[in-house]
């Protein structure tokens, strides 16, 4: 009997997954195979929120396998070197899997090809698995990529996405291959106390009660802080337990202006992935520099990590981080905003210790988001500055998200939250709230003359 490998990354679902269904349709009998790669651990990667939420992934992947009379093979190790051994041992020819862009995951493919063709197997990579258009599948008139998204968007918006693939009803595993244990969320150490759960049946599961109402209103209420109202679907992309092929699909089906500004957001996504892989140097360089003399980590960054800036709407968001490993994306932009152009600290510092926490933490996302807010990415106004206080005005009008994440503020009534400076002096000694780090006059004053813009 022929035997394929199906070897499991950041596409850890059996809905839509053209590398599972690949190895099945080639072959009488499939190892479908993850690894807990010691590569990752030794990168930096493997941050404890984002292995509570593998784990749970883990085990409903496993779930599903048996369900359909096959199960999920673990190993741990070095991801080329164990891929080499389950294929051997099963007698595998084809090893499928998932085109990645970041440096790890092509340095991965790399070192897989070499390893497994030089061992007589055959490396069979796909595309459209982790985004809903490869990266490359569009580009500009005699450049490698796009650089500024509306562009983007307008050629992705033609291109189109593949058809949708239907999950498995049989998985045949042959017998003998060994299996470590699939890890356990109980087993982390360290991950926050909030961090959601994981797993395909969980993502489909609250994507479809979000896509029956919640979508319709997307376009109105997805900056609304206090409203939470935005998908929290980012981990389940970032694992691969929905399809981004699938959720466009399903999305545009819906209707509306809610579907289309979702779907918006997928191509974000697929946008940043494209500059990576075109840029991959950009993961940790300026993509576009302004000669900044960036200043380093520090008191005021510890601050910042700590939500304890003195600017409310900053700290519940950096709050919701620490808590959760997820932060709203309006918060995430006013947090990098606040550390990269209020303070004035490197990008770097900022990406890092999002990377730490997220559970969606994404080279892709993550850092070019970063470059994004900081001015050293894509945005077209490299210089804009968000400005908290009005921010807090917009996004949450009445302080409900800051009450939510700053309880020493719980009983500030109205706006007067965003500002406790500026309660009676014997008010805001009861409150145990720090002064804030910097005025913000001072503070663009401070970055304007760093950019050269005045």
């Amino acid at each position: 009997m022929s035997v394929a490998l199906a070897l499991f990354t950041a596409d850890l679902r059996l809905h839509d997954n053209p590398v599972l269904r690949a190895a099945l349709s080639g072959a009488d009998e499939v190892v479908p195979l993850f690894v807990l790669d010691e590569g990752v651990r030794a990168a930096g990667f493997d941050a404890p929120n984002r292995r509570a939420f593998l784990a749970d992934c883990l085990a409903d992947l496993d779930a599903g396998l048996r369900e359909r009379g096959g199960r999920l093979v673990v190993r741990e190790g070095d991801a080329v070197a164990e891929t080499a051994r389950v294929a051997a041992e099963a007698g595998a020819r084809d090893i499928h899997v998932a085109g990645g862009v970041s440096g790890y995951a092509l340095r991965r493919e790399e070192r897989l090809r070499e390893e497994l063709e030089g061992q007589g197997h055959r490396l069979r990579v796909h595309d459209a698995v982790v985004t809903a258009l490869p990266p490359g599948a569009v580009t500009p008139q005699g450049r490698d990529h796009f650089a500024v998204f509306t562009p983007y968007f307008r050629r992705w918006e033609r291109e189109g996405q593949r058809s949708v693939m239907g999950a498995p009803r049989v998985v045949r595993v042959p017998e003998g291959v060994r299996s470590a244990r699939v890890p356990a969320r109980s087993g982390v150490k360290g991950a926050s106390p909030g961090v959601a759960k994981g797993g395909e049946s969980e993502g489909r599961r609250r994507f479809t009660a979000w896509r029956k109402g919640p979508l319709n209103a997307y376009e109105d209420r997805h900056d609304d802080l206090a409203g939470d109202a935005t998908s929290r679907l980012s981990p389940h992309l970032h694992f691969g337990t929905l399809s981004p092929v699938e959720l466009v699909h399903r999305a545009r089906s819906a209707g509306g202006a809610g579907a289309e500004a979702f779907v918006r957001q997928l191509a974000w996504r697929d946008f940043h992935h494209q500059v990576l892989a075109a840029r991959p140097a950009s993961s940790h360089e300026d993509y576009r520099g302004h000669r900044d003399d960036w200043r380093g980590d520090g008191e005021e960054a510890d601050a910042w990590r700590e939500g304890r800036t003195g600017y409310p709407v900053v700290d519940a968001a950096m709050r919701q981080l620490r808590h959760e490993g997820w932060m709203h994306n309006r918060g995430r932009l006013l947090a990098a905003s606040f550390l990269t152009k209020t303070l004035y600290v490197d990008w770097r510092v900022g990406a890092r210790h999002f990377l730490e926490l997220l559970v969606d933490g994404d080279v892709a996302n993550n850092q070019l988001n970063w470059q994004w807010v900081a001015g050293t990415g894509t945005d077209t106004r490299p210089n804009r500055v968000l400005n908290p206080l009005s921010q807090a005005r917009r996004f949450d009008p009445d302080g409900t998200y800051v009450r939510r994440w700053v309880p020493e503020l719980a009983g500030v009534e109205g706006s007067a939250v965003h500002q406790p400076w500026k309660l009676p002096a014997e008010r805001r000694e009861k409150l145990d709230y720090p002064e804030p780090l910097v005025d913000l006059a001072d503070g663009l004053a401070r970055f304007r003359r760093a950019r050269g813009l005045d």
